[in-house]
């Protein structure tokens, strides 16, 4: 970071805004250059529509934030990215009825052709329904019923947006977009990240179209501090024999997930989240970047400016998801 980051250390942004502002007058008072960079801080979103946009029914962290998102009031719109023929859909439908939000659609989007991350073989029954599909309408239609801006958390790769941005561009002024994805110092140099790496241009088309995006970054969410293992305390509970139905279909995806894949799972979706909901859990720093052909992700002047994820408060953020669960399987639902 140079003396020109603009860093979100989990204060507000009006708060933000304020001190900025405060720099300026400081500056014209006493008749200093302007040196405060960028633009002001977007206000807050708080109450604004939310969609996300996820590949839920692989790894499960994706169903571990769809729980938490459920609990969200402004939860408005759930689309989905990289499916399974429909299945994924489906079991997002399936989740989201458990937890009592029958109200909030579910889209099915992009099919990338991808069959490795399957773990909900045998969860959802047939009379789970094929959802309907046209992620642009739905997303043009939610926009076109509210007022101001929409709220896209990204937890799977940027190819509904990425069509979304393509089709409407006038959409750009409204979406305040989030997204899992990225990585500056990624473990495999050779490599982009996950998300990234399924669909590059549509990683590309984000980081050129939508206005000041949020990346969360494989840097900051790629640790251990935030895995939720087998037999740890949040797979226990949500395996127990008098756990509500949607706490049920969860353990049953994670089961799949320790047998097939890894004994834990990273919750770098519900990170995400947390960053897209204001949460004061991740720092982000104003750069500019570039994504290459292969989805890889670099720091240059000549980019693209975006807020990337810099630190996180690790602790703190699982006490939020762990008081989050309790609070969902003690309603039964998601609210």
């Amino acid at each position: 970071m140079g003396p020109n980051d603009e860093l979100d250390q989990g204060l507000s942004d009006a708060e933000l805004n304020r001190e900025r502002q405060d720099l300026v007058d400081l500056a014209e008072r006493f008749g200093l250059p302007r040196t405060v960079p960028g633009g002001p801080f977007p206000p807050s979103q708080a109450g604004a529509p939310l969609i996300v946009d996820t590949d839920a029914g692989g790894d499960p962290d994706d169903a571990i934030a769809i729980v938490l998102a459920a609990q969200e009031p402004t939860l408005a719109l759930v689309t989905t990215v990289d499916e399974l023929g429909g299945r994924r859909a489906r079991f997002v439908r399936l989740l989201l009825d458990l937890l009592g939000r029958t109200d909030v659609p579910v889209v099915a989007g992009a099919d990338l052709g991808n069959t490795r991350l399957d773990c909900v073989d045998g969860l959802v029954p047939e009379s789970v329904g094929t959802q309907p599909d046209g992620v642009v309408d739905a997303v043009a239609s939610l926009c076109a019923g509210s007022d101001g801006l929409v709220r896209w958390v990204g937890i799977g790769p940027a190819t509904n947006l990425a069509k979304v941005l393509a089709a409407r561009p006038d959409l750009a002024e409204r979406l305040v977009v989030t997204q899992k994805g990225g990585a500056v110092n990624y473990r495999d140099p050779e490599r982009a990240e996950h998300n990234f790496r399924m669909d590059p241009v549509a990683a590309a088309t984000l980081v050129s179209t939508a206005r000041l995006p949020k990346l969360v970054l494989s840097d900051t969410t790629f640790t251990p501090e935030i895995e939720i293992r087998r037999d740890s305390t949040p797979h226990r509970r949500l395996s127990r024999s008098d756990a509500p139905p949607w706490a049920k279909l969860v353990a049953a995806h994670l089961d799949q997930w320790f047998d097939r894949f890894h004994p834990a799972t990273i919750q770098h979706d519900s990170m995400t989240l947390a960053a897209g909901l204001q949460l004061p859990f991740v720092g982000l720093a104003r750069e500019r970047v570039l994504v290459d052909a292969a989805g890889r992700l670099t720091i240059n002047t000549a980019g693209h400016l975006v807020r990337l994820s810099i630190k996180a408060d690790y602790p703190v953020f699982m006490g939020w998801l762990h008081r989050a669960l309790e609070a969902a399987g003690a309603r039964g639902g998601g609210r």
